[in-house]
């Protein structure tokens, strides 16, 4: 092979920057094997660290026809590589020497020291069409040696890329992301829906609302989150195939199902139920509208050192709005309507049913893992009889245990009593 290529150098490392076409990655490039480690328990690791994620990416080449990769790092070593350089001269006298062609004469191993998923990709997707053969990937070259220290300088850069590659984070999914239908529609909704703009979205790492923040709804990790679950809603009914063309079962739909972007009839459908579910809920109290609808948003009211309401708490919303998907569905009714019937004094975090299971009255500050138990006790006190016996006897034995109570009485007295009486 004769490849275009652009030398330079970085630390200790001559490499050398140019493409392959996906045949050339296919034939040329190969697993790693003993050119990192003399072990053949090592070296069997590393084989084990290929994932079926490559699987993915096959799929990825076969249905995004904007697909684009980074960079392979290939580690050459063997054979008789050499480095033809070419001169080019401009007329104000700049001269550029490190443009070339790297031939490789046919006796190099080549393997791929970050990128191993990327060729497995590749290779999978030739196996059954050569559509794709002279589509181009960039790569870098770097010189690998088979002594120790060659095996150790290589490990070093395996370990090195590997470890500090950080995946991309559900905030750049969100802002970026133009195959999820969740951040696709979300996107849409924090540009164009009242209760989401003007501050109301807190941009933040984690679903965590600080206590200085007197302005924000929720977090705009939460409001995906909760549009998640409407998405679940809407395909959990649909035909979703992996990239083994098996037919997937169960919430793993929704994971599948985000990697490529969908029909626009399909993004439309989407985008109406979301606003919608939004719009609803922006309706569920006069003063929760006042709040979305108010040109200086002050949440202050709603989230405080007393509680205020559950909708405005990460931790409590989610649950909510699974909450109130099941109880759409249940009743074959509107999300208007669901809010409208919804009993508030239970949306009220001092509320007694929700002492250590939401609210720490004490400390004032909420309680993070219960929320399977909160959905459960919402739909409860919206129509119990859409709690089955299993799912209620297991919602009060919960509730026994997180108050430290010695009776099941106790407990349906609490239960009783959350309706009519709003005082700890």
């Amino acid at each position: 092979m004769k490849i275009p290529a652009i030398r330079a150098q970085i630390g200790a490392w001559v490499y050398y920057s140019a493409t392959l076409t996906f045949k050339q990655v296919s034939q040329y490039v190969k697993r790693v094997d003993d050119e990192l480690h003399k072990s053949e328990l090592l070296r069997e690791m590393l084989q084990r660290s290929i994932t079926d994620n490559y699987k993915s990416i096959a799929n990825y080449i076969t249905h995004q026809e904007e697909r684009f990769f980074n960079a392979l790092v290939l580690a050459v070593y063997d054979g008789d590589p050499e480095w033809h350089e070419v001169r080019l001269e401009y007329d104000n006298g700049e001269e550029f020497f490190d443009i070339g062609i790297l031939e490789l004469t046919g006796g190099e191993k080549i393997f791929p020291v970050d990128g191993q998923h990327r060729v497995e990709g590749i290779k999978k997707v030739l196996e059954s069409s050569s559509e794709y053969d002279n589509e181009k990937i960039p790569v870098v070259f770097i010189g690998h040696k088979k002594n120790e220290e060659g095996m150790q300088r290589a490990r070093r850069m395996f370990s090195t890329l590997n470890r500090y590659a950080k995946p991309v984070s559900m905030r750049d999914i969100i802002a970026l992301d133009e195959d999820d239908i969740i951040a696709i529609v979300s996107r849409d909704l924090l540009d164009n829906h009242l209760l989401l703009s003007n501050g109301r979205i807190l941009d933040s790492k984690t679903k965590a609302i600080p206590d200085t923040n007197s302005k924000a709804f929720t977090t705009i990790i939460t409001f995906y989150e909760c549009n998640r679950e409407l998405l679940w809603m809407m395909i959990k009914d649909y035909k979703v195939i992996d990239p083994e063309n098996r037919n997937i079962r169960g919430k793993s739909k929704l994971k599948h199902y985000i990697r490529i972007r969908p029909q626009e009839e399909e993004i439309k459908s989407f985008s109406e139920l979301c606003f919608n579910f939004w719009d609803s809920l922006m309706k569920i109290s006069v003063e929760f509208f006042e709040y979305a609808s108010a040109e200086k948003p002050d949440s202050r009211g709603f989230r405080n050192k007393e509680g205020g309401l559950l909708l405005f708490r990460p931790a409590a919303l989610i649950p909510f709005v699974k909450a109130a998907i099941r109880i759409k569905e249940n009743k074959n009714c509107t999300f208007e309507e669901v809010f409208k019937n919804f009993p508030d004094v239970v949306l009220q975090l001092k509320n007694k049913v929700w002492r250590n299971v939401l609210w720490n009255s004490e400390k004032r500050t909420m309680v993070m893992n219960n929320q399977n138990l909160v959905e459960l006790l919402l739909v409860y006190f919206y129509d119990k009889s859409m709690i089955s016996k299993k799912e209620e006897n297991k919602m009060i034995n919960e509730l026994k245990n997180i108050r430290q109570l010695t009776e099941i009485e106790d407990v349906i007295e609490i239960l009783k009593g959350a309706i009519d009486n709003n005082d700890e």
